[in-house]
């Protein structure tokens, strides 16, 4: 058995986490930005709740593999492989800091909702970039640190394909934050 093999599998699997709990986190987004009722709310906040468990699993599981296939094959001075830790880095603190602290605001003001519609507040939490901000832009950065991991570029391209993934992440949350609740509303019933 190979061990480099092995550990790459490790990190694809790691990999398949994140990426699973942040789609399954991206369907409870919209879910929640859609509800008009507590009751709407409540099955989605509990899943995503929950789902943001399997996060510092694939982050400590990324590094963990990223750092032996590094120390085994490549160098810690290799660009793509720095900005690659660099984004890793990014994407915990910004889930750690940001998501989760949206999440209990969210939280705490759902409470103080209780039964019944959504006042103005809570309807304003569902669309706080705090949440989708986080969301979008560590799924892009994701996406262009696999990039640059089968491309290998210099260190100045791989700067700008995670820049331009994390605008890209951005402008896309900016938007979703901005359009209105019934808009979304509509758009679940059909699709449900």
């Amino acid at each position: 058995m190979d061990t480099y093999r092995t550990v790459l599998y490790l990190h694809l699997l790691s990999l398949v986490i994140g990426i699973g709990a942040g789609a399954v986190l991206v369907v409870c987004l919209y879910h929640l930005k859609a509800a008009q009722t507590l009751a709407e709310v409540l099955p989605w906040a509990t899943v995503a709740g929950k789902t943001e468990r399997a996060f510092p699993v694939a982050i400590v599981g990324l590094f963990l593999t990223g750092a032996y296939m590094t120390s085994d094959v490549w160098s810690w001075d290799t660009g793509w492989i720095v900005v690659a830790l660099i984004g890793l880095i990014l994407i915990a603190l910004q889930g750690a800091l940001m998501g989760a602290r949206t999440s209990k605001q969210l939280e705490r003001v759902l409470h103080a909702n209780g039964p019944g519609p959504l006042g103005g507040d809570a309807q304003r939490m569902t669309r706080h970039p705090g949440l989708w901000v986080t969301e979008f832009t560590n799924i892009a950065m994701v996406l262009a640190i696999m990039w640059n991991m089968t491309q290998k570029p210099g260190t100045t391209e791989a700067i700008l394909v995670v820049a331009a993934a994390y605008a890209a992440g951005l402008a896309l949350a900016i938007r979703v934050t901005r359009s209105g609740a019934s808009e979304t509303h509509a758009v679940a019933e059909t699709a449900g």
